[in-house]
């Protein structure tokens, strides 16, 4: 599907050292003050395209700002050029309230491929404090952005980077009567979205497998929902068997051996687990309620889920080995969708209280429940990698009903920093789910 980009840390004539006085934001309550980052002109040598290094660097701009962590310096601002290999005038970049700089040089390599290195130097602690060298062929350089904005975003929170991520979602198209929906993947930023279902068959549901090669999905292909999964690399779509009733929302196991989906049977809905190399079946939840929306713990040890075996909707957590159930939630209102997120230190939830949906989250023992957005309609979240933000579906209410619209939208775990993925014209996004890494 892609082609990997190789990223290596370079050992440089100046040693990689940690600042006497960490430069580090607080990721858990969120920085009172976005530390002050300046990214430097891209240096060119070779046969490299000005626009593909202006493009590399708006990029890194963009997927630091767009965390709320980093407030990026003015380019007008910048005091000097400091070339690669140079030491920086420390003193300058402080004047400008400067907090971090980096610098970066893209260079064309034989076979049509790039080489960008970069420095990042701590104003304060006056010292230099990551340095990368990044290589991939020319039609994945923005990839290189992305990689290189995660490295500055870990080193300086010591937190997992997203940037390097996709999405896929439910596109949706048309006239609200006549909706077309259809299976996209893009980029965390939204770029480069592409479909991989056609407009004749209704699809829904996409997630990742966690090697990143497969998505599973609900599809009506001839009238008939089931499981399907689509190869990323090969475009090849195999139904995951005859269960002998309709099943729904999969989701794959951590270690990609299995999928937990939900099938009805003689009108009863149970989750069931599917093991992929022995095509086995087993039967998860039992009784006489409504079982759906399983979500692994990231251990696979356990597994959430929403069920109305309380008399309405809550959310349970099953004990894989045991077969041992234990309700979590008992706040007002219904409680659906849950999503266990990639640390085990939360579980995402869409909450439905005084006619409001909400997106929140919570401890896995149904603790500390935090509201992180609410409005008419709104459901789905899901995981970036690192556990820092979410992704989400709002849908806005409509006056008149003939022009309902829903948005991507993506929030921090401290409920700030709230932003819709912007989409291209006429498209409108549902049921996202957020990838690993890429490979």
């Amino acid at each position: 599907m892609m082609k990997k980009i190789f990223a290596v840390l370079v050992a440089w004539a100046m040693v990689v050292v940690p600042a006497r006085a960490e430069l580090k934001v607080d990721i858990v309550a969120g920085a009172t003050e976005p530390i002050a980052v300046a990214v430097q002109k891209f240096e060119t040598i070779g046969n490299v395209s000005a626009k593909d290094a202006e493009m590399l660097r708006d990029v890194v701009d963009a997927d630091l700002k767009s965390t709320g962590l980093f407030r990026i310096v003015s380019r007008d601002a910048l005091p000097e050029f400091v070339e690669m290999g140079k030491m920086p005038d420390f003193k300058l970049w402080s004047a400008v309230r400067a907090q971090v700089l980096v610098q970066a040089k893209l260079s064309a390599e034989s076979g049509g491929r790039y080489n960008l290195e970069f420095w990042v130097w701590d104003i304060a602690g006056r010292e230099q404090i990551e340095a990368q060298s990044l290589v991939s062929s020319k039609k994945s350089v923005r990839r290189l952005a992305h990689i290189m904005a995660d490295a500055i975003y870990e080193r300086l929170t010591g937190e997992i980077g997203y940037f390097d991520t996709q999405i896929v979602f439910i596109a949706e198209t048309g006239p609200v009567q006549d909706r077309v929906k259809r299976m996209a993947i893009m980029d965390q930023d939204g770029y480069g979205l592409r479909y991989l279902s056609d407009e004749d068959t209704f699809v829904m549901s996409p997630h990742f497998s966690p090697n990143m090669q497969t998505i599973v999905f609900l599809s009506f292909r001839d009238d008939d929902p089931m499981v399907w999964t689509l190869d990323l690399e090969t475009g090849e779509q195999r139904r995951l068997g005859q269960f002998g009733g309709m099943n729904f929302a999969p989701r794959f196991s951590p270690d990609g051996n299995k999928i937990a989906l939900s099938l009805v049977k003689h009108g009863i809905t149970h989750i069931y687990e599917y093991d992929i190399e022995s095509k086995k079946l087993r039967q998860l939840t039992f009784g006489n309620s409504l079982n759906t929306s399983p979500s692994y713990s990231p251990d696979g040890k356990k597994m959430a889920f929403n069920s109305d075996r309380s008399g309405n909707q809550q959310i349970y957590i099953l004990d894989l080995e045991t077969g041992d159930v234990e309700r979590i939630t008992y706040g007002a209102g219904r409680y659906a969708t849950p999503a266990w997120s990639p640390d085990g230190k939360f579980i995402a939830f869409t909450k439905i209280a005084d006619d409001t949906f909400y997106i929140g989250i919570m401890n896995p023992r149904g603790r500390n429940e935090k509201i992180l957005a609410g409005g008419w309609y709104m459901e789905a979240p899901s995981w970036a990698p690192g556990s820092r933000r979410l992704v989400y579906y709002e849908t806005e209410k409509s006056i008149d009903g003939m022009d309902r619209m829903s948005h991507i939208r993506s929030v921090d775990i401290t409920g700030q920093n709230v932003y819709d993925i912007e989409l291209p014209d006429g498209v409108y996004g549902v049921e996202p789910t957020w990838s690993p890494r890429l490979p």
